[in-house]
C-alpha cells in the first residue's frame, strides 16, 4: 500500500505521461488487462483514460483495473486513471 508521500510523488512524475490505454463502451476485458499488465512491468508507471462512451463508474473501474493487474492506484482525477506497480526487471522509479 502506498503512502499518501508516495503517492504525491507518483502524480508528479505522471504529470507529462500520456494515457497509453483507453477504456471505452466495451469496458474492461482479458486482452487489455494482459496488455496493461505488461505495460506496468516495463515503464511502472502508467496512465489510463476512460472514455466518455463508458457508463461505468469511474471508481469501480479504477478499482478493478488495480485489482486485476495487482498495481496501485496512484490518482484517479476525471477520466485518468495513474497505475503504479514495481518493475521485477526494469526498476527506475525509486519512491520516497
Amino acid at each position: 500500500m502506498l503512502t499518501g508521500k508516495q503517492k504525491r510523488y507518483l502524480r508528479k512524475e505522471a504529470h507529462h505521461l500520456d494515457p497509453i490505454f483507453q477504456i471505452g463502451k466495451g469496458g474492461l476485458n482479458e486482452n487489455m488487462i494482459e496488455q496493461v499488465k505488461e505495460a506496468l512491468e516495463k515503464r511502472e508507471l502508467i496512465k489510463v483514460h476512460i472514455l466518455q462512451n463508458n457508463m461505468d463508474d469511474r471508481k469501480e473501474v479504477a478499482a478493478s483495473i488495480s485489482e486485476q493487474t495487482d498495481s496501485e492506484l496512484a490518482q484517479l482525477i476525471g477520466s485518468i486513471i495513474v497505475l503504479y506497480k514495481e518493475s521485477k526487471e526494469n526498476k527506475k522509479i525509486e519512491l520516497p
